[in-house]
């Protein structure tokens, strides 16, 4: 039944005065299979006069998941919550797709961030300071964790949202099932260096995490193997 199993969501993240307000899009049902792929980090071509090391690297691996999302209006009505029903029986499943589809657009910078520059910009008048302004945020896309279990909290980027629709409601023609491929692009330390303020510690703190964890997890392996290779190498 609904509700008693773990579902893996995506929680969105708007800098808003005084800390981020989250948000979850929560799967309503988890995929079935999962795409996780790794792009190794580049190596270092150095310059004609100067060869670099063949075998130094630049930056950092990048990590990447893509999966299909199924939505059912149906399911949704017939769920039991009564907010849910109400939302499924008027507009189908157009509440989840919006969501996702906001994932794509940037946010704009908040205010704090221009009433800063200006009153900087004010102060630094007649001050022997050659630029007393500071660049205004630009806008930039939410901060989205992607979540799947405990073990799986990363900090990512929407790169790819493609939608199919296959069932529509006979009366508003709202999509009542649809299904979502989602590719998602997991931000690297070095890009969550330039996010700063209560996002950038989310962001950092849910990266920290599970990297991690993940290199727990393979010390753990390393371990239960070593006796397995003894024999093995020519040392």
């Amino acid at each position: 039944m609904a509700g008693k199993y773990l579902r893996g969501a995506l929680i969105v993240f708007t800098e808003t005065f005084p800390s981020p307000v989250p948000r979850a899009i929560v799967f309503q049902y988890n995929p079935e299979t999962m795409t996780h792929s790794w792009t190794p980090a580049t190596t270092n071509p150095g310059k004609a006069d100067a060869p670099a090391d063949p075998l130094a690297i630049t930056g950092e691996p990048q990590e990447s998941f893509s999966f299909t999302l199924a939505m059912d209006a149906n399911d949704m009505i017939a769920g039991g919550d009564p907010v849910e029903s109400a939302l499924a029986e008027a507009s189908g499943v157009y509440t989840r797709l919006a969501a996702l589809e906001m994932l794509l657009f940037p946010t704009p910078p908040p205010l704090g961030g221009l009433i800063g520059a200006v009153t900087t910009a004010l102060l630094g008048i007649g001050s022997p300071s050659p630029d007393p302004t500071r660049q205004v945020p630009a806008a930039s896309l939410p901060m989205v964790l992607f979540v799947w279990g405990p073990g799986r909290i990363v900090p990512v980027r929407v790169t790819s949202l493609t939608i199919t629709e296959k069932l529509y409601s006979a009366e508003l023609l709202n999509p009542t099932h649809v299904e979502a491929q989602v590719a998602l692009r997991v931000l690297t330390a070095t890009e969550l260096q330039q996010v700063h303020g209560p996002l950038g510690t989310v962001a950092q703190t849910a990266y920290g995490y599970s990297q991690a964890l993940r290199q727990t997890l393979a010390r753990d392996n390393l371990a239960n193997a070593a006796e397995s290779i003894i024999g093995m190498l020519p040392i």
